[in-house]
């Protein structure tokens, strides 16, 4: 069992969520641990083996305010450009919960580390990493 200081029930709750790429055709809904045969041809295609799914809304899992998930996003973007990474717009989110959706961004080819910083950097609980298997994982940062 891996230690973390994430209480159970966010886990779960980060492990039933889905995560919506919602920008590309055909759109794309990503489970953890379920492989799903689009992301794989989406991968292939962008000619990656890897990427990240990484929000900069809610840190640790604390809701903020609208402005404050908002300029969190923005800032997570102008990084993500800065290191000319390419990426799809998505959002997460547990079905038939009252917590809102949270904008994403899927970063096609973001090694694991670095989205593991990224992830960090807005203090979030974990990201989604999807390897060369097209399979998402949850990584938890904390």
């Amino acid at each position: 069992m891996v230690q973390t200081q994430i209480a159970p029930d966010k886990i779960r709750a980060y492990k039933a969520s889905s995560y919506r790429l919602e920008h590309c055709s055909p759109s794309i809904a990503l489970r953890i641990d379920q492989q799903h045969p689009a992301l794989a041809g989406l991968l292939s295609q962008r000619g990656v083996s890897c990427g990240a799914f990484i929000t900069a809304h809610n840190p640790r899992g604390t809701q903020q305010s609208d402005q404050a998930n908002d300029a969190a996003h923005a800032q997570l973007a102008s990084q993500l450009a800065a290191l000319s990474v390419p990426c799809i717009e998505g959002s997460g989110s547990e079905e038939g919960t009252p917590w809102p959706a949270e904008r994403s961004y899927f970063a096609l080819g973001l090694s694991l580390q670095a989205a593991r910083n990224m992830g960090a950097f807005f203090n979030q609980d974990a990201i989604v990493w999807v390897g060369a298997d097209a399979i998402p994982q949850l990584i938890l940062l904390r």
